[in-house]
């Protein structure tokens, strides 16, 4: 495909120049100062989104929330998780989320959204910056934590009429920019799909399903096999911030053209920009910590399993020496029983 327009600023006109947004930076002593307190990569980062030199991850819990919101625009959300659940769906309803993670201040959880859909569906929407340790173990802690908490709703609402078959499936999406290693044994696999079977064959309606989406192997997908089908033009929009691949997706894609002029609108507010890239980089200061964190601890706990290994096969040698050891004092005792020089 040809394509007329090699930079963002030719299809956004609402683009500002470097030097227009400079001014505003230092017309306001606060954001001068916020400005000059982040580092230098930060700065050219947040220069190169707001002038188009660069565009935006939307794995982002600031724009992710505000070009999805499923309140505000119900379609987007819709039509992504359709491209995902590889079936037609809408979003009917956002769901409140009170898990405990929440609370967690350390959580490497950017975005989380539960809507359900039109058939009751469930689906939990996250986002993480950076990959868990143990991702199928914590995904499955809040699956069911979700699961119960439908459980709790529905019984409520239904009371005597209960029955479980009220229950829906509910779905565990998880996109992650940077995936743990694990993902990395699958490098041509970028949507992992999740769910319950038997030995068997026998069929019962189990309702906990996952998808784990490793945005970062897709990206190595798109640049060596471009944007092929409308869910790669889905992951090209969250994950891609490099102009090219933009100006590819809305020309073969025209309805992202709107989420990328609504993104550009928002960054003509620089003031407000600014508030909210100053989120993202503490979210992302509070993440590497919590990454390294878990690393630290992964690594401990792997040292100390081999610390037992190797006390246990010590404890083991001990215990044939100490036998060896008594052998030969029995041996030594018939020889000089019997007065036989050794």
């Amino acid at each position: 495909m040809q394509i007329e327009h090699t930079t963002l600023k030719d299809h956004f006109p609402m683009i500002r120049d470097r030097s227009a947004i400079i001014a505003d930076i230092n017309k306001s002593t606060r954001l001068l100062t916020d400005f000059n307190n982040w580092s230098k990569i930060r700065q050219e980062l947040f220069l190169g989104i707001c002038t188009g030199a660069r565009g935006v991850k939307m794995l982002y819990d600031s724009p992710f929330k505000e070009l999805l919101n499923p309140e505000h625009t119900p379609e987007r959300l819709s039509s992504l998780l359709s491209e995902l659940l590889s079936r037609k769906v809408t979003v009917k309803a956002v769901l409140p989320n009170d898990s405990e993670r929440l609370g967690d201040e350390m959580s490497l959880v950017i975005t989380d959204i539960v809507v359900e859909l039109e058939d009751g569906t469930i689906a939990n929407i996250e986002v993480q910056k950076i990959g868990y340790a143990f991702p199928g173990e914590r995904v499955s802690c809040y699956s069911a934590d979700l699961l119960l908490r439908q459980y709790k709703r529905v019984r409520d609402e239904r009371k005597e009429a209960f029955s479980y078959k009220d229950l829906a499936p509910v779905y565990t999406i998880v996109f992650i920019e940077k995936s743990p290693q694990i993902f990395h044994k699958y490098p041509d696999s970028f949507l992992h799909y999740f769910s319950e079977s038997s030995n068997t064959g026998i069929s019962l309606n189990l309702l906990q399903n996952f998808i784990f989406v490793p945005v970062d192997i897709f990206l190595n997908k798109l640049h060596n096999e471009g944007i092929n089908s409308k869910l790669d033009a889905w992951l090209t929009f969250l994950g891609c911030d490099e102009p090219k691949w933009i100006i590819e997706l809305i020309s073969r894609y025209p309805e992202f053209k709107p989420l990328y002029s609504h993104l550009y609108d928002l960054c003509r507010n620089i003031e407000g920009v600014m508030d909210m890239f100053s989120k993202e980089l503490q979210i992302m200061d509070r993440n590497t910590v919590k990454y390294m964190i878990d690393e630290l601890q992964e690594q401990l706990d792997t040292a100390n399993e081999q610390l037992d290994t190797a006390n246990e096969q010590l404890e083991t040698a001990n215990t044939k020496v100490i036998t060896l050891t008594d052998e030969i004092s029995r041996l030594n005792k018939l020889l000089d029983e019997n007065g036989i020089k050794h």
